[in-house]
């Protein structure tokens, strides 16, 4: 007898939901959610019984018993800095998603919709490897300043997941391997996992790192400080440069990395091909940092996220970084399945849920 799981989601405008049976998709959805429907709610964990509503209507009109489920597995949101794993949600942990530990953000309703519709069913519900994953070394905290020391805040939910499948394919343990993880997607994050942690990676919320479609990456410090003082923006401004209005977008007006080859190989836009060439370049400098991170000891580098479908991206980082280590792409992510077998392995004993 498998085990069934309903996995929630939750993004800014809309709740994506899947039913699991194991690691099968029986059926997902996504649930839109217009500007005028949440409206009338100021702040973020006030939509938790709008959302819950149209989640347990929409398993009814697929006939689907929500008794016959083993777990409720959310996303997780803003909370505070925690390792990697599975967590059981908590008191303690349902009070910083409503709070908002470190922001406002829809994700923290996932770990809230999770407990809030498997606690009548008598069942567990947990989230997995939040984007506030921290496994840090100390060293890798240090940033120059005391005042701003780095932190830690990626695509820990996707890089764990593809770090673990290569793992189970080649049949040996996640932490006996020296990973690096490239995800790209709207944003790039690209860690160093050694002994199934995270020791170092850039903090891809702020658009620290590479460029990516929508975010600035790391910038000339001296003259975004001129920047800011200039006079001519205000702080949101600025804010929306390095993360919203940033990279691709900045540079060619679309956050379509598609398009942009399109406009590069196809239409012969000079700086579009400039500023592709410019994203892999930077994607494998930041991947040449993390094999120094691991002292050359590299067991494979790993591609990952929607950028990864594109076969010139993958060409132009193997070419700069192939001589580290293999290079194997899983494109795309799934966060639906990854959420899952977070909970499966806790169902399963093959890990313990963690306390936050």
């Amino acid at each position: 007898m498998g085990y069934k799981l309903l996995i929630i989601n939750p993004g800014s405008t809309s709740t994506k939901i899947g039913i699991f049976e194991d690691e099968t998709l029986l059926f997902e959805e996504t649930l839109r959610h217009s500007t005028e429907e949440l409206a009338p709610y100021n702040l973020i964990v006030e939509q938790m019984d709008f959302r819950k509503k149209l989640i347990l209507d929409f398993l009814k009109s697929k006939n689907f018993d929500i008794k016959e489920l083993s777990a409720v597995v959310g996303r997780g949101g803003l909370l505070k800095p925690i390792p990697g794993g599975t967590y059981a949600t908590s008191e303690a942990l349902l009070h910083d998603l409503r709070i908002g530990f470190q922001g406002q953000h829809a994700s923290n309703l996932g770990g809230l919709l999770a407990r809030e519709i498997a606690e009548p069913l008598g069942i567990p519900s947990y989230i997995v490897d939040p984007v506030v994953v921290d496994e840090l070394e100390p060293v890798a905290r240090y940033s120059g300043l005391p005042e701003l020391p780095r932190i830690s805040i990626f695509h820990a939910l996707n890089q764990k997941a593809v770090a673990k499948r290569y793992a189970k394919e080649k049949g040996v343990p996640y932490d006996s391997l020296n990973l690096i993880v490239a995800h790209m997607g709207g944003g790039v994050s690209v860690g160093a996992h050694r002994g199934g942690r995270v020791i170092d990676v850039n903090n891809t919320l702020d658009g620290d790192g590479p460029f990516s479609p929508e975010r600035s990456g790391s910038l000339p410090t001296g003259g975004l400080v001129k920047m800011c003082f200039s006079g001519k923006y205000t702080q949101a401004e600025i804010a929306k440069k390095l993360n919203g209005k940033g990279g691709l977008t900045a540079y060619l007006g679309t956050n379509d990395m598609r398009e942009v080859t399109k406009m590069a190989f196809e239409e012969g836009n000079q700086e579009a091909e400039n500023v592709f060439h410019a994203f892999t370049y930077q994607v494998a400098k930041d991947i040449g940092a993390m094999a120094a991170v691991l002292c050359g000891k590299v067991d494979q580098i790993i591609l990952t996220g929607g950028i990864a479908y594109g076969e010139q991206v993958v060409k132009e980082i193997e070419e700069r970084v192939g001589f580290i280590s293999g290079i194997t792409v899983y494109a795309g992510e799934d966060e639906l399945l990854a959420l899952a077998q977070g909970g499966l392995r806790v169902l399963r004993g093959e890990e313990k849920a963690l306390d936050y």
